[in-house]
């Protein structure tokens, strides 16, 4: 389950974001199998739309000095939940990822990192889009560029991150940050 900070909080992680995605300087994310913009391609949707279930790979670029590590996030707002008040249904939360990490292969085979609570909180890792037949919902990937350790954070998988804790944990660490998003 996703706990829910206080409006203000959430807020002031918003603007913190916002401020350091702002200040990019050309940091960017890409995927080879996702267009921004697009539709998730059928061999990433979840088994009952017919896919593999695995995460995508990401790419990342023009990472700015005094990076000393990154965090990735993967989000969708449920009808009924407004961006800057609510949490979002988490698919994907990744830390401690190492500063010269570049690039993420489709399904992390290498263990990149360290993965909080799944969408449903029943376990770590990625949780595949399945959105219901006939509704296309949007979802969104960031990555971010840190210039600290989240010292906050569990060193291993820990299903008790959730999207408030990990941002939470980001905030007055992210330099950089650079997303990209898509339907499904």
């Amino acid at each position: 389950m996703i706990r829910r900070a206080p409006q203000t909080a959430i807020a002031l992680i918003f603007a913190t974001l916002a401020t350091a995605s702002a200040a990019q300087d050309g940091f960017t994310l890409t995927s080879p199998e996702i267009t921004d913009g697009g539709t998730l391609p059928a061999a990433l949707k979840c088994t009952r739309d017919g896919g593999d279930g695995v995460s995508p790979p990401l790419a990342w670029s023009q990472v700015p000095d005094g990076t000393d590590g990154f965090a990735v996030i993967m989000h969708h707002y449920p009808r009924g939940t407004v961006e800057g008040r609510d949490a979002p249904s988490q698919y994907w939360l990744l830390w401690n990822i190492p500063a010269d990490t570049r690039e993420i292969a489709r399904g992390n085979p290498m263990s990149i990192g360290d993965e909080g609570a799944d969408k449903d909180a029943r376990t770590t890792g990625y949780t595949p889009p399945c959105s219901p037949p006939g509704a296309a919902h949007e979802y969104t990937i960031s990555v971010y560029a840190l210039n600290d350790d989240l010292t906050d954070l569990p060193q291993q998988d820990d299903i008790a991150v959730d999207w408030q804790t990990l941002t939470s944990a980001m905030d007055g660490k992210v330099i950089a940050s650079a997303e990209f998003s898509f339907e499904n």
